[in-house]
């Protein structure tokens, strides 16, 4: 089992920065692909970005260049910097990983799934 647990949401005005952090415990963390999805009140959960275990990553199309995904497997933590934040940012953020060394956009290939934490962009 993998055990996830973000942080860094919070409140920030339009045009702030955000950086979240997912730390992973329970199996190799360089075996992990690391995702991050996003998901408001009434919408489906959204692909927000990913990143396999030798650094290769994929990013939704409409947030790229705003959005940058990293990790750390030394710390067996993947970060997300969230920049220019824009108030159709607010959503509840999920940290997902999954067992096979390649990414994909689709929520249901992930495993494992942190709590999420909720960012809230005001305008």
């Amino acid at each position: 089992q993998v055990q996830l647990v973000e942080s860094g949401g919070g409140l920030v005005q339009a045009g702030g920065s955000l950086r979240l952090s997912c730390a992973a415990s329970g199996r190799t963390f360089n075996a992990l692909t690391m995702a991050w999805f996003r998901q408001s009140p009434g919408k489906e959960r959204e692909f927000v970005a990913a990143i396999n275990w030798s650094g290769g990553t994929t990013y939704a199309d409409s947030l790229m260049g705003r959005f940058t995904i990293s990790r750390d497997n030394a710390k067996n933590t993947v970060y997300l910097q969230m920049n220019s934040l824009k108030p159709e940012d607010t959503a509840t953020y999920y940290c997902a990983a999954r067992d096979q060394p390649v990414q994909t956009m689709r929520a249901h290939g992930y495993n494992y799934w942190g709590q999420g934490t909720q960012v809230t962009v005001s305008s």
